[in-house]
């Protein structure tokens, strides 16, 4: 841990987190509150494709710097699989939710004088338990593709990480933005909180979310892709140094079989 604090390399990856999550909110926010036009279809596909495109656009960017995570439930969901430290997930977040609340106050301070909202997340017509049941499924299949998508078994992996990541995230505000405004990112619902004062319900927005990855990572860790080596995983866990984590067994590699391509 103290080899990581001495680093700069992680302090980059601290800075890459903070400077990508201040962009980002700041591009995808500007974006959800610039249309008046709030109850129109097209706003949802706006909001959908700006913070899909967002991402990509990020993860493309600042992707070899820290892995781009900006977002706590995918952070979560890289420590449970074991892919980080602890240290670094702690200090990944606590810069997201940073960078959040900085852009969110750059938003509102530039905001045009007829906008009074923030695009803070809210329930529409739904019960706490239903929203944390949609945000845990949008955050599920999101977590699910970040570690599916890095996992260097499959074939052609790392090359469309920023497209698969980013149409990840447009899915899940295509599908929940009605009902919850989707979150899918603790740290994105904190700013424009932080920033509005406006906290209501806001534990939907970090329970639904962190459990999402969680169970994304145990799903494709313990069930679709067993991970070995267990002294390999602690060590990422304690210090982020070791070797990569075994997966597979090298007999068992053999036995996979990898379809052609058409």
């Amino acid at each position: 841990m103290s080899k990581e604090l001495r680093s700069k390399t992680f302090w980059r990856a601290v800075f890459a987190e903070l400077l990508g999550m201040t962009l980002f909110i700041f591009l995808s926010i500007a974006a959800a509150i610039g249309n008046q036009n709030k109850d129109g279809p097209d706003q949802e596909v706006k909001v959908a494709l700006s913070f899909g495109l967002a991402i990509a656009t990020l993860n493309q960017s600042l992707g070899h710097v820290s892995g781009a995570h900006l977002n706590p439930a995918v952070t979560l969901g890289l420590l449970t699989s074991c892919q980080i430290s602890i240290l670094r997930a702690v200090m990944y977040i606590l810069a997201q939710m940073l960078g959040a609340t900085v852009a969110s106050g750059v938003v509102y301070g530039v905001r045009p004088s007829n906008v009074s909202g923030l695009a803070v997340n809210t329930l529409n017509r739904i019960t706490p338990t239903q929203g944390i049941g949609i945000e845990l499924l949008a955050t599920f299949q999101l977590v699910l593709c970040v570690i599916a998508s890095t996992d260097k078994r499959q074939l052609g992996a790392g090359i469309v990480v920023p497209l698969a990541v980013g149409l990840s995230v447009c899915l899940g505000h295509l599908a929940a933005v009605s009902y919850t405004g989707c979150g899918i990112n603790p740290a994105r619902s904190f700013g424009p909180a932080v920033v509005t004062g406006n906290f209501e319900n806001h534990w939907v927005y970090w329970v639904g979310p962190l459990c999402g990855g969680v169970m994304a990572a145990l799903v494709y860790d313990l069930v679709l892709c067993p991970k070995l080596h267990l002294s390999d995983r602690v060590t990422v866990l304690l210090s982020g140094r070791g070797g990569e984590c075994s997966i597979t067994k090298p007999e068992e590699m053999a036995e996979i079989e990898v379809p052609s391509k058409v």
